[in-house]
């Protein structure tokens, strides 16, 4: 008898589902029993929830295709809220499913059971527990479609387990997958104000965010065009702009105070699906300046006018809507081009002669690391990175993010995230190179991802960039000033006492693993893991101090 189990799956199916990324409970034995006889569809076991939501993350952004993650009930969904959260400022198109205690009993508030909708509500599109077989295949189809149409996210959907075994209906309409086509062309009217605005100013300076990924020779023409800096948010995730062009000026700063000092200068902001401003703390004073103008193109209205006015507010695809601007604009501006050029070919070359400068530094300096491997990083690689301090603002001068889908960095703050997504997106992307460059305390919040790595054979290299603390909140601590800065004595900071054995952590999930403490040794084993069939990690012991 064909059970709601079995239409679930099918639907899944249907909506292009191959994988299914969960950690498993008494409310899912239902779907298990299914996948049991099931061919087409794999369950990508998580040993934790954490791990698990990181995994469907991790596949989402790299394909940009719809991702299931299948949760335990409340608590398994509470596991994975700081995740959900990450995939969510991700815009990440994933359906979360979490299993729900029967329909009969969900009155007398049994074991596990709560309001999982409401739980969810605030980090998803969409939230909603379906309540009959009869809505199964409709609240599905709605889901996916909600999570793939821009601005793209997560949706969630609590199925109780007497409905996954409910016989289902003759003549049940099962519904079909609908898609939205996304290259939406922004309004005529605004794009000619932002074309006067353009024409109006001197020296433009341009944001692009995660919504350029996908836009590279629109907004690199439209930056040629103009002669004007490209820059990522504070908080970029992909490789919104190819770091390799002579105008790919590097991240902002996620302090007012130092964006404001990088906007000096500048008399137009052009944003391009970029967020303004998300901050890591409060300054006293506004990102931008009082009076300068802003062009804010982005596919999420919510975005647009968010925290500042803008003189010209266009909603629209980036890919479809760009030529349309760059058309009405005038002739190109060759001279303020081999400035712009000029000026950041200097401060790159500065940043890798700082780099190269470091390269006798014992403990290894995490600049020199990155400049060791910047010759070794294949060209088709996918580079996982969350270095925090060890790489603020500058990874992406020194490794290469060229491609649309070659770089995936923190953009929620959460940290946690590298080793799962590696699961993730070594299973959207495979026969990839995928590196993995993670400080070790963000590591230590997701290292059980090492045995799904292992189990399932997802080849790849990590690079532990092992400072034995937390090295961006001593930072961000002698910045406060204070008794910490003054004694330099800093409370719950230091990862120590006993130290972390990476290599024996690694191996207790079956990863092999490796302890670099010179340039020599991280080159041949990182040359090394590249040609490995499995997943490999690299322990680097840095400087604490940097």
């Amino acid at each position: 008898m064909r059970r709601g189990k079995h239409l679930l799956l099918d639907i899944l199916r249907s909506e292009g589902v191959a994988h299914i990324f969960g950690n498993p409970g008494t409310t899912e034995l239902p779907l298990l029993d299914a996948l049991a006889e099931e061919q087409a569809l794999q369950y990508i076991l998580g040993l934790n929830e954490v791990v698990v939501m990181g995994m469907a993350d991790g596949f989402a952004q790299a394909s940009q295709q719809i991702a299931v993650c299948n949760l335990h009930a409340a608590p398994g969904l509470g596991n994975a809220c700081g995740m959900l959260y990450n995939a969510a400022r991700a815009g990440a198109p994933i359906l979360v499913t979490a299993g729900q205690q029967d329909t009969s009993i969900r009155l007398t508030e049994p074991l596990l059971w709560d309001d999982l909708a409401t739980m969810a509500r605030p980090l998803v599109k969409w939230s909603y527990e379906i309540s009959s077989i009869h809505e199964l295949p409709r609240a599905v189809r709605r889901a996916v479609k909600i999570a793939l149409t821009p601005p793209m996210g997560p949706v969630f959907l609590s199925i109780p387990g007497d409905i996954l075994e409910a016989p289902v209906p003759e003549g049940l309409d099962e519904g079909a997958p609908t898609r939205i086509g996304p290259r939406i062309t922004g309004d005529h009217a605004s794009l000619a104000q932002a074309a006067r605005l353009i024409a109006a100013s001197q020296t433009p300076l341009i944001l692009a965010g995660d919504a350029a990924r996908t836009a590279h020779p629109q907004v690199a023409a439209l930056a040629e065009l103009l002669g004007a800096p490209v820059h990522l948010e504070g908080m970029a995730n992909t490789a919104a702009f190819p770091s390799d062009h002579p105008l790919y000026a590097g991240s902002v700063p996620r302090m007012a105070p130092a964006f404001r000092t990088l906007l000096e200068g500048h008399d137009l902001i052009i944003s391009l699906g970029a967020d303004l401003l998300t901050q890591s703390q409060a300054a006293g004073i506004e990102a931008l300046p009082p009076g300068i103008p802003l062009v804010h193109i982005d596919d999420n209205p919510h975005e647009i006018g968010k925290n500042f006015p803008a003189q010209a507010a266009i909603l629209g695809d980036l890919s479809a809507t760009l030529p349309h601007l760059t058309a009405l604009l005038g002739p190109a501006r060759p001279q303020a081009r081999n400035a712009t050029e000029a000026k950041i070919a200097t401060a790159r070359a500065a940043l890798q002669a700082r780099a190269q400068s470091l390269a006798s530094a014992s403990p290894l300096h995490p600049l020199a690391v990155l400049e060791t491997l910047r010759p070794l990083i294949p060209a088709q690689a996918i580079i996982i990175e969350e270095l925090l301090s060890s790489g603020m603002n500058t990874v992406r001068h020194l490794l290469p993010a060229t491609q649309l889908d070659s770089w995936f960095g923190m953009r929620g703050g959460g940290i946690g995230v590298a080793l799962p997504w590696a699961a993730g997106m070594a299973l959207a992307k495979p026969g990839r190179p995928l590196i993995v460059l993670s400080g070790d305390g963000s590591l230590l919040y997701s290292a059980a991802a090492l045995w799904t790595l292992a189990h399932y054979k997802l080849p790849c290299v990590i690079l532990v960039f092992n400072n034995a603390g937390y090295s961006i909140l001593k930072a961000r601590t002698r910045a406060i000033g204070g008794h910490s800065a003054a004694s330099g004595t800093y409370v719950a900071m230091d990862i120590a006492a006993p130290a972390i054995d990476f290599q024996a952590l690694a191996a207790a999930h079956g990863v092999h693993a490796e302890r670099a403490e010179t340039h020599a040794e991280v080159t041949a084993l990182f040359t090394k893991a590249l040609e490995a069939k499995a997943p490999t990690l690299i322990e680097v012991t840095i400087s604490k101090d940097f």
